[in-house]
C-alpha cells in the first residue's frame, strides 16, 4: 500500500519506522530540516509530489493544532478513492471535517507517546479506534496496533472524548497543580522523583495539545471531582482524623484494585 504521513515529528517518524518495510511509504512536511531524521522513505516538501505518488492511505501525524488545517493542505492532490486518516488525541471539529470532505476516513487515538511509552513495548498500552470510520480503515488500523501488541478499544466520537476527559485530564491537572508548587530539592526522595519525571515529561508536550485537553468540555466536571477529594483530604489532615483517614485510605485503595 502507499501510504502517505503527514509530520515527521514524533509520531510521524514513529508511524513511518513502523510502515515503511511493509508498504511504500512517504513523510511530507513543510519543515525540510524534519525530514532529515526519517530514512527508508520518500521524503516530500511539496503537493506536486503528493500528486504523483497518488497514496491510498494518509495518516495525519501532525501537531493536534494544525490537524485539520493539514488535510486541507493536502486534499485538492489526493486521489478520490484515498483514505484519509489522523492519530489525534483530540478529535475536536474532526467528525464534521471527515463527514464534509468526500473522502473515505479512519479515526484513531494511540494513546500513548514517545515520552512515556517504551516503544518497543507497548503491550500495556491502549489505543481506540473511532467505530464510525471506514471498515476498510478500521480493518488496516486494527492489523497495525494488533502488530503492535496494543489493547484495542472502539468508540464512537462521543464516547472518545468522554475517555480522554477522564483518563488524560485527571492526571494532567493532577500533574500540573503538583509542578505547580514545586520547589527545587536537595535530596528528593524516590516517590517525589517519580512525580518530578512526570511532570517534566507531561510539559515537554506541545503547549496546544495540553490546552485543548484541558479545555474539553467535559473537563471540567473532573476538575471538580479532584476538589472535592482535595476538600475531604484537606479537612481530615486538619482534623488529624485517623479514623476518617483511614477509611479515605481503604477507598482510595479499592478504587486502583
Amino acid at each position: 500500500m502507499r501510504i502517505l504521513i503527514l509530520g515527521a515529528g514524533k509520531m510521524g517518524s514513529f508511524f513511518t519506522d513502523i510502515l515503511s518495510f511493509q508498504h511504500e511509504t512517504a513523510v511530507f512536511d513543510t519543515n525540510p530540516h524534519q525530514l532529515r531524521f526519517v530514512y527508508n522513505t520518500y521524503r516530500f516538501t511539496t503537493l506536486e509530489e503528493i500528486k504523483e505518488f497518488e497514496p491510498e492511505l494518509v495518516i495525519n501525524a501532525v501537531t493536534v493544532k494544525y490537524t485539520i488545517d493539514a488535510f486541507r493542505l493536502v486534499l485538492p492532490v489526493l486521489p478520490k478513492e484515498c483514505i484519509i486518516s489522523d492519530i489525534a488525541s483530540v478529535k475536536n471539529g474532526l467528525k464534521k471535517f471527515y463527514e464534509e470532505s468526500g473522502f473515505r476516513y479512519v479515526s484513531s487515538h494511540p494513546m500513548f507517546g514517545p515520552t512515556f511509552a517504551s516503544l518497543s513495548n507497548l503491550s500495556s498500552e491502549n489505543a481506540i479506534i473511532i467505530s464510525e470510520s471506514d471498515h476498510m480503515g478500521k480493518i488496516f488500523f486494527k492489523d497495525l496496533y494488533n502488530t503492535l501488541n496494543l489493547n484495542i478499544f472502539e468508540y464512537t466520537f462521543e464516547e472518545h472524548d468522554d475517555t480522554v476527559a477522564y483518563s488524560l485530564s485527571i492526571p494532567f491537572v493532577s500533574t500540573l497543580v503538583f509542578a505547580g508548587v514545586m520547589k527545587h530539592q536537595e535530596a528528593p526522595g524516590t516517590t517525589f522523583k517519580k512525580h518530578m519525571a512526570i511532570a517534566k515529561g507531561l510539559l515537554s508536550e506541545d503547549d496546544y495539545l495540553l490546552q485543548e485537553i484541558l479545555f474539553n468540555p467535559r473537563t471540567l466536571a473532573q476538575v471538580e471531582k479532584i476538589r472535592t477529594e482535595l476538600k475531604n483530604l484537606q479537612q481530615i489532615i486538619a482534623d488529624k482524623d485517623a479514623e476518617a483517614m483511614k477509611r479515605f485510605l481503604t477507598k482510595v485503595r479499592e478504587n486502583i484494585k
